[in-house]
C-alpha cells in the first residue's frame, strides 16, 4: 500500500493549493448539507455529518461556512443532490471509482464519460470495478500524534482492523459498521483526527509506467476539478521516479 499512500499524499497536498480552495470549500459544504439533510443536524448523532465536519476543519474551512451549510439543510434550502458512483477503467486498465453529488445526473454522467474516453480509458458497469476494492472506514492522524507502536496498540484496543503508519501519518482502517466506535475511542486518546470517513481501499495496486502514470494523474486532476465529483479512488502505484518528479 506504500505506493497508494504516496500517491494520495501528493493529491492531498495539491488539494490544499490556494487556487483550489474555493472549489474545495464548495464541495465540502455540499457534503455537509447532504449529510445533515439525510440525517440529523447534530454531528454527535450523525456519523456522516461529523465526518464531513472533520474533513472541513482539516482543510481550514471557516466555522461560519460550516454552520451555514448545516443551516441550509435545516431550512431545506438549496438544491437536492443525487449520490452516484461511477466505475470505470483508466489508462493502463487501472480501476477507478468516482463518487459524485450532482443536481443533474445526465450532465455528470456525460462529463465523466467524456473525461475517461479522452484519457484512453474504458467505460464500466456498476460492480465492474468495486469488487477490486474494500469498502472500509478510515481514521487518519498526523505522524506526530503518536509513535507507530503507540498508535497500533491503541487502534487494536479500539477494535480497528489495520494500521498503516508512515512519515505522512497514521491510517487506521475499520469495518464500516465500527468506524464510529473506533473513531470515538481513538479521539479520547489522541484528540480529533484529521479525517474519519468511509473509503474505497484497493485490494491490490497496479504498477504503471511513467507515461501511463502521468495520464492517470491528469485524468484524476480533471475529475477532481469537476464540481459534481467528491472523491476519486484508483488502484495504481506510481514509480519512484515519477513520485520524485511530482514532489520536486
Amino acid at each position: 500500500m506504500a505506493g497508494h499512500s504516496q500517491f494520495k499524499n501528493i493529491m492531498h497536498r495539491k488539494g490544499r493549493q490556494d487556487a483550489q480552495r474555493s472549489k474545495l470549500f464548495s464541495k465540502l459544504a455540499r457534503e455537509i448539507t447532504v449529510a445533515a439533510k439525510l440525517g440529523t443536524p447534530d454531528p454527535a448523532m450523525n456519523p456522516r455529518l461529523r465526518a464531513a465536519i472533520i474533513a472541513a476543519r482539516g482543510e481550514n474551512m471557516p466555522k461560519d461556512n460550516i454552520e451555514r451549510a448545516i443551516k441550509k439543510a435545516a431550512g431545506n434550502e438549496g438544491e437536492n443532490y443525487d449520490e452516484i458512483r461511477y466505475e470505470r477503467y483508466g489508462p493502463g486498465g487501472v480501476a477507478v471509482i468516482v463518487e459524485a453529488l450532482t443536481d443533474n445526473r445526465n450532465r455528470a454522467a456525460s462529463d465523466i464519460r467524456s473525461f475517461f474516453t479522452k484519457s484512453g480509458g474504458n467505460l464500466g458497469e456498476t460492480g465492474s470495478v468495486a469488487f477490486m476494492f474494500d469498502r472500509l472506514g478510515v481514521i487518519e492522524y498526523d505522524a506526530d500524534k503518536a509513535s507507530e507502536e503507540a498508535m497500533l496498540e491503541a487502534a487494536i484496543e479500539a477494535g480497528a482492523d489495520d494500521v498503516v503508519s508512515s512519515e505522512a501519518g497514521h491510517e487506521i482502517y475499520t469495518a464500516q459498521e465500527t468506524l464510529r466506535e473506533v473513531a470515538k475511542a481513538l479521539e479520547a486518546t489522541f484528540g480529533e483526527p484529521r479525517k474519519a470517513a468511509l473509503t474505497w481501499r484497493p485490494q491490490n495496486t497496479i504498477a504503471v509506467d511513467d507515461e501511463t502514470g502521468e495520464k492517470l494523474l491528469k485524468l484524476i486532476d480533471t475529475l477532481n476539478e469537476h464540481d459534481d465529483v467528491q472523491n476519486v479512488y484508483a488502484n495504481f502505484e506510481l514509480s519512484d521516479a515519477l513520485l520524485a518528479k511530482m514532489s520536486a
